[in-house]
């Protein structure tokens, strides 16, 4: 137990009676064993950072595909969601805009694909447009403008949702316009909004 704890992997102590009594009876040869115990503390891991990635990421609620009802709007693109859900676009750095009117379910797609990014090792932040922006003016006036705009830029994948709620200050569009123009072509964002039409 102590060199466990010292090469910090205690973890190994959860599974470490059960793959030993699987190994005496399934004859397992050294090697075996220890690719299994060792497989134990990766999963192990693994688990423990996606957790901190969804817990990072703020989503409103957990929110997956496979709690998605395609039923529910059946004109929804369900192909060019499930391609989404491959999160191809974030290694590409591209955006992905979810327009259609309230209740179709764009927020919940949104959160269902960070989910998944999360899931493929991407930091994710998901941040509503009115909470971003009032964010940002907080920034101004406190004189952490540019670290919140860094922790906006920084991630693979940001999510804004419900932008264009309300018509946007010239302030704000200027707001918008830099956390775009930061994050081109440097990591990936899905914007939903409930706007058709852009002036």
């Amino acid at each position: 137990m102590p060199v466990l704890k010292k090469l910090r992997l205690s973890g190994v102590l959860q599974s470490l009676e059960v793959r030993v009594r699987q190994a005496v009876d399934a004859q397992l040869s050294h090697e075996e064993f220890l690719v299994r115990l060792l497989s134990d503390e990766v999963d192990r891991r693994d688990g423990r950072q996606f957790d901190q990635r969804v817990r990072r990421a703020g989503f409103d609620s957990l929110k997956t595909l496979e709690d998605f009802d395609f039923q529910f709007n059946p004109r929804g693109p369900k192909a060019k969601v499930i391609d989404l859900a491959t999160c191809s676009f974030v290694e590409r750095r591209q955006n992905v805009l979810l327009v259609g009117q309230a209740g179709v379910g764009k927020s919940h797609i949104a959160q269902a694909l960070g989910h998944r990014a999360c899931r493929a090792g991407y930091q994710v932040l998901y941040v509503g447009a009115g909470d971003m922006l009032k964010q940002l003016r907080a920034g101004r006036a406190d004189g952490s403008y540019d670290r919140r705009l860094a922790r906006l830029v920084g991630v693979d994948l940001l999510i804004v949702d419900d932008l264009g709620l309300r018509s946007l200050t010239v302030e704000e569009a200027a707001d918008v316009y830099e956390v775009i123009r930061l994050r081109y072509q440097r990591g990936a964002m899905i914007l939903t909004s409930n706007q058709t039409e852009y002036n």
